[in-house]
């Protein structure tokens, strides 16, 4: 504060709650010019005119804004600290060259980075124009509005004896069933798992597309067709399909009870839950609620522990 904004201050702080006519007489100004003599007091955030009367903050409420303010900086100052943090190791390794001499026969690795573009007719003709199994993680993609048409490309692979095997994330069972039944009435091989963190499209032992960075957007796509890396995708694919559960096998309470247990064993909390398993948070808690019941236990820790013992998990 100015001199004048802490003058001003200590005439209006025993006053607080008056009327402006009143703290106007207190300053020795017209009501109407209340504002203005305190703009500077206002615009600190220390004083507010409400419907005719003037708040003031006491001291103590002044020192907690103040601090409140200074945390929220420091953990900006943090976030951005983190933020240039994670960017270190990828500034190393652009520049973890080797240099001229050091090694020989260098080549390009085999694949591109790629934007726009019709993604529906890109995959047709690499799927069409390919012989390998499909492999694919689909975290969100039954969003898209290409999904019916890219049912039906992989129902002609499969029908061309082609495997085809999809990951779903156990939202999907809710969200979007219709579509797990059109890519299994196609032939495809469908399993679901809590959650996947990236989409990923591989046709066996030529080519692998994924997002760059990992996650749920459509472009910029790694297309990929480097013999280790597509291998290595092949890999990671595999580790989901073995964890996930076949969709023919969830169709009872008891499917359901399984994934509910693993996130509660994950320390997993109750909005977390409702996302990864499709369900309103109301319906979360109402089924938690009810399995502790089940297992007569009085806190999450003694129902994972109970459920390990009846062999649930």
């Amino acid at each position: 504060m100015s001199a004048d904004d802490e003058r001003r201050y200590q005439q209006v702080l025993p006053f607080a709650g008056s009327s402006v006519r009143e703290i106007g007489t207190i300053l020795g100004v017209d009501p109407d010019e209340v504002p203005v003599t305190l703009a500077g007091l206002t615009d600190l955030g220390v004083v507010r005119i409400v419907d005719g009367r003037v708040a003031v903050l006491r001291n103590d409420q002044i020192l907690s804004a103040a601090i409140t303010r200074e945390a929220e900086a420091a953990v900006q100052v943090r976030d951005r600290l983190d933020d240039l943090a994670r960017a270190v190791p990828l500034l190393v390794a652009a520049g973890s060259r080797p240099a001229p001499g050091e090694v020989q026969d260098v080549r390009a690795l085999d694949g591109e980075m790629s934007a726009g573009g019709n993604a529906l007719e890109l995959l047709t003709s690499l799927i069409e124009q390919s012989r390998g199994d499909l492999l694919f993680l689909r975290p969100d993609t039954w969003l898209m509005p290409r999904e019916s048409a890219m049912s039906k490309v992989v129902g002609r692979a499969v029908a061309s004896g082609r495997s085809s095997r999809a990951v779903y994330p156990l939202r999907a069972l809710h969200e979007a069933p219709e579509t797990l039944h059109m890519r299994v009435d196609e032939g495809e091989e469908v399993r679901l798992i809590d959650d996947l963190p990236t989409r990923l499209f591989v046709i066996s032992g030529t080519h692998a597309i994924l997002p760059e960075p990992l996650g749920f957007a459509d472009e910029p796509r790694l297309l990929v067709r480097q013999g280790a890396l597509v291998d290595a995708l092949t890999l990671l694919f595999e580790l989901y399909w073995e964890k996930a559960v076949p969709v023919s096998e969830l169709s009872g309470p008891r499917s359901e009870r399984t994934f509910l247990l693993r996130q509660l064993k994950a320390g997993a909390k109750d909005e977390q839950i409702a996302r990864i398993m499709g369900l309103s948070l109301r319906t979360v808690r109402r089924r938690i609620s009810q399995l502790m019941i089940e297992l007569g236990a009085d806190t999450r820790f003694q129902a994972g522990a109970e459920a390990v013992r009846r062999g649930w998990l």
